[in-house]
């Protein structure tokens, strides 16, 4: 557990919170109970924070893109959507008191119920037209008393993170400021959501911006999520892999077994230095 980096070492940023590093990545050790305890702390009071999702496809993804990669570091917390990342932490003598599978629609939902009684609000950016606004109104259902803010779907468009934000969107921007909600869900894919939250959160005192992606066409009942059983087992992807496969393959078929290999050569290296370590003491 050697690893583990905290604040004073990389800064203000990821490294407030203890973390590890899957090829590069900061990964927060984080467990569901403590990702929601901060986050709903968050959106209470403080100044605005923005909270990555990562699985191994948007693990694999910042590998491929340096600006992407380097954001991680500036993100406030990097919650391990994806049961991959989380044996690389048991590899590293990590248990689940410290870091377990916290994916991005189960947290929304954790979030969502503790809000009701802190009164926290909530605005959903992002969606095909109508995603945001049947995914609110079905929360709303299951969490009476939930306070939404509102909900906005952008028009496609690129967003890289070279750009400024175009009037367009700040003017977007300027919309959710007006309403001054606690907590930005955002749902635009990654990496587009990563590329536009770190750009808003410049432009905002207070809130926690979240990208969760999926999280919005699971909650809208607009795609099915994997049964319970799968989910625990860390079978979901198989689940998704085998409903959308043209959308999928490359995703799990090329990326997965890529980080595997990344993997198995990243923990062979670290094994072999921490042996030589103990060799000279």
């Amino acid at each position: 557990m050697d690893e583990a980096m905290s604040s004073a070492e990389v800064g203000e940023t990821t490294s407030t919170i203890e973390h590890i590093r899957v090829l590069g990545v900061p990964i927060s050790l984080v467990n569901m109970t403590g990702a929601v305890d901060r986050i709903c702390s968050w959106g209470k009071s403080g100044t605005a924070k923005t909270v990555f999702v990562r699985d191994v496809h948007g693990l694999m993804r910042a590998l491929e893109d340096p600006l992407l990669f380097a954001l991680h570091d500036e993100a406030s917390m990097v919650v391990p959507d994806g049961m991959p990342l989380t044996r690389v932490a048991r590899l590293r003598g990590y248990g689940p008191a410290q870091i377990e599978r916290t994916p991005g629609p189960d947290v929304m939902l954790a979030v969502c119920s503790r809000s009701v009684a802190d009164s926290t609000t909530h605005y959903f950016f992002g969606g095909k037209p109508g995603v945001a606004e049947t995914m609110a109104a079905r929360l709303s259902r299951a969490y009476p008393g939930l306070r939404i803010a509102g909900t906005y779907a952008p028009p496609i468009r690129d967003i890289d993170g070279q750009r400024s934000l175009t009037e367009e969107e700040m003017a977007e921007l300027d919309t959710i400021k007006e309403l001054t909600p606690d907590f930005i869900w955002v749902g635009l894919s990654s990496p587009k959501q990563e590329y536009w939250m770190m750009k808003a959160v410049r432009h905002f005192d207070h809130g926690v911006l979240l990208g969760v992606g999926a999280a919005f066409d699971f909650h809208a009942g607009r795609v099915k999520r994997a049964p319970a059983f799968m989910r625990e087992y860390g079978l979901e992807w198989l689940y998704r892999l085998l409903s959308e496969p043209r959308r999928l393959w490359r995703r799990y078929l090329i990326l997965a077994p890529l980080f595997v290999y990344r993997i198995a050569r990243e923990e062979f290296s670290r094994s072999r230095r921490q042996r030589a370590l103990r060799g000279k003491q």
